[in-house]
């Protein structure tokens, strides 16, 4: 059966391409002709479940489209996170791709039958969840959202 990895999660179509970048301001500047105009935030996430551990991270996120697919920019500025990770192994771009989920412990568990782990995990007030899952050699990480009434 060659279904594919969307197919094999149940899942609907990516709704995010996420990309961690070193300086927000350059980054829009340069990547705005393409995704532009950006809607920008500071955000952080505290007590988030980072490889086992309890993490507080400082981001500043923009946010471009392209079509219907969002384009989310994210400069790590403080505390431990996938994207400070990515950031201090020397790397920028591409991170992640997001699914909108109706329920996101299920696909958590639908992902570690086929080899995906659970990284990065966040449960918010009115049932609003996410995660970030990694598996071994493969650079592809996915994210699921569940935040309802959000559509």
């Amino acid at each position: 059966m060659n279904d594919t990895l969307q197919q094999q999660l149940g899942l609907p179509p990516a709704d995010q391409l996420g990309f961690v970048v070193k300086n927000l301001e350059q980054s829009m500047e340069k990547y705005g002709p393409l995704f532009g105009p950006f809607r920008t935030m500071d955000s952080s996430v505290r007590d988030a479940d980072f490889r086992g551990e309890s993490k507080d991270v400082k981001l500043k996120l923009a946010f471009g489209k392209t079509g219907e697919l969002e384009v989310e920019l994210i400069e790590w500025i403080s505390g431990e996170s996938p994207h400070s990770e990515f950031i201090q192994a020397g790397n920028e771009g591409m991170h992640h791709i997001r699914f909108r989920v109706d329920d996101c412990d299920d696909c958590i568990r639908k992902a570690e039958s086929i080899g995906f782990k659970r990284f990065w995990y966040k449960t918010m007030e009115g049932n609003i969840k996410f995660t970030y899952m990694e598996r071994d050699n493969d650079p592809l990480i996915i994210e699921f959202l569940q935040m309802p009434g959000n559509d």
